[in-house]
């Protein structure tokens, strides 16, 4: 078994696609109509054929108060590996994208949080084996 589809919630579709594509980096896998919204899924350029990330929209009751818990909380929904964390949060923060947690060290992980401008925090996690001593 693996994984094939993955979801975070948005309020916008079209603002998600936008910050996830042109900021994050993703590529459109499927932009497939569905009534008012889209079956609108993702890769990575370096996992094209990897898992997709579907941008669902919110539109669910239960959604909101979900959400809204993880952000007030400061959980991310979602988290997504970067090969330099430093690099990476130098690029996002010049595109004006926002960081509640910066990078730090966590364990054998280098981890930070950002702002997905759709409704959810996302970590980002650099992978660096270095362990708790």
């Amino acid at each position: 078994m693996k994984i094939y589809i993955t979801s975070v919630f948005v309020d916008d579709q079209a603002k998600a696609q936008r910050f996830y594509c042109d900021i994050l980096g993703f590529t459109v896998k499927h932009d497939v109509p569905i009534g008012a919204h889209r079956w609108l899924t993702l890769v990575s350029p370096q996992q094209p054929e990897g898992p997709e990330l579907l941008l669902e929209p919110s539109d669910h009751p239960a959604v909101g108060p979900y959400t809204a818990a993880l952000v007030a909380d400061g959980v991310p929904a979602h988290s997504f590996q970067v090969d330099d964390l430093a690099a990476e949060h130098v690029r996002l923060t010049k595109l004006g994208v926002m960081f509640t947690r910066d990078p730090m060290d966590a364990g054998p992980v280098r981890m930070a949080v950002l702002d997905d401008t759709c409704g959810n925090l996302i970590q980002l996690v650099e992978m660096t084996g270095a362990t708790e001593g």
